[in-house]
């Protein structure tokens, strides 16, 4: 019943995919916006459930219900290394959403991400010892153009955002922000870029999983489900152990259990599973433009960021979070916008050529 999506390598379609999910992963923290009277580990630790433990299940088993399955056949080593890596990446997302808390969307998302595209991209082929293979081929040249292109924007983005913490006043920058520090808000960048960059490896790890998924049957676009499972089952408790304490710290557990007017539980918890499950959706899109991408699949990773910084991008002018800020600033920042959206267009020629078989080494 699974015809209809075994669908062959499409690296456009996969760049369309990665879009998706980018869309997905800057919109997720919007609704955390109207959540009432909840601290940040309360509210992140109830979306982190729909995130890493139901919506993870709940669409696996409703498109692949062999699932259980799957799982039970994989060596213990690729489940270990793949939920490790997930653990890892956990520290990732967990100091992400202190990002976004002292930074907002449009700099927190440019700088974490930028470092986690180039350092998630980049490190695996050094590893693997492919990156001058890659290097040697007209498509792989193209690939790595558009990722250095990606970089370009990056760094078009982190001046905006430079331009911007030097332009305004604490409470200009507190209007959109309401949290704003920079100091908190770049160090925690810093660290949750190189951390966030373990997914790239999490799905490199559980490719045996995948592989298990298919020869079972699954369709190729969704092989990677089972695999986001014991990924995200990792960060999950890297994120529940941090919130819980913090919780327990601030005495925050009450506010769970002492619904008021102005703390509304059930509201609450909806705008927390909606946050929640957007943000699985970026994985979800993510797992599937992997598997269009062919010989170049670790771009993926590059697709990924730079779509997630395009779209936080447009929330954050939204947002007007760069309300106040002069022209020029503005212009770098749009211009950063440009050249990302270039970038994704680049890498899907790169994987493209690969694909129609014109990588040969020249």
């Amino acid at each position: 019943m699974f015809d209809l999506f075994q669908v062959q390598e499409n690296p456009f379609t996969g760049v369309l995919f990665h879009a998706i999910g980018g869309l997905a992963a800057a919109s997720f923290y919007i609704p955390y916006k109207k959540v009432k009277a909840w601290s940040w580990e309360i509210y992140w630790m109830v979306g982190g459930f729909f995130s890493w433990i139901i919506a993870p299940w709940l669409l696996a088993m409703l498109i692949l219900p062999q699932t259980p399955e799957i799982l039970a056949q994989a060596s213990n080593s690729s489940l270990v290394w793949t939920f490790s890596f997930g653990l890892l990446w956990g520290v990732g997302g967990l100091t992400f959403g202190l990002t976004m808390r002292y930074l907002g969307i449009a700099l927190g998302y440019s700088i974490a991400l930028g470092i986690s595209a180039v350092i998630g991209t980049l490190v695996p082929p050094i590893f693997e010892g492919k990156l001058v293979d890659i290097a040697a081929t007209q498509s792989g040249q193209v690939m790595l153009l558009g990722v250095f292109i990606c970089l370009a924007g990056i760094a078009l983005g982190g001046k905006a955002g430079t331009n911007k913490q030097n332009e305004l006043s604490d409470e200009d920058k507190k209007q959109s922000v309401s949290e704003f520090h920079f100091g908190k808000g770049l160090a925690l960048a810093l660290f949750s870029g190189v951390m966030s960059s373990f997914m790239a490896y999490a799905f490199a790890a559980g490719k045996p999983i995948a592989d298990i998924a298919v020869a079972q049957g699954s369709p190729n676009l969704w092989q990677n489900l089972p695999v986001l499972i014991v990924i995200l089952a990792g960060g999950f408790v890297t994120n529940f152990v941090w919130c819980a304490y913090l919780a327990t710290k601030n005495k925050a557990w009450a506010q769970l259990s002492s619904p008021t007017v102005n703390n509304p539980r059930l509201s609450n918890i909806l705008f927390c599973a909606l946050a929640g499950v957007t943000w699985y959706m970026q994985f979800f899109f993510y797992g599937m433009g992997t598997t269009m991408m062919g010989e170049y699949e670790f771009s993926s990773w590059t697709l990924h960021m730079a779509s997630i910084i395009v779209f936080s991008t447009l929330w954050g002018l939204a947002l007007k979070e760069w309300q106040g800020v002069s022209t020029a600033t503005q212009r770098w920042n749009l211009a950063g916008l440009a050249v990302l959206i270039l970038s994704m267009v680049v890498i899907g020629w790169g994987n493209t050529l690969a694909s129609a078989g014109s990588g040969a080494a020249h």
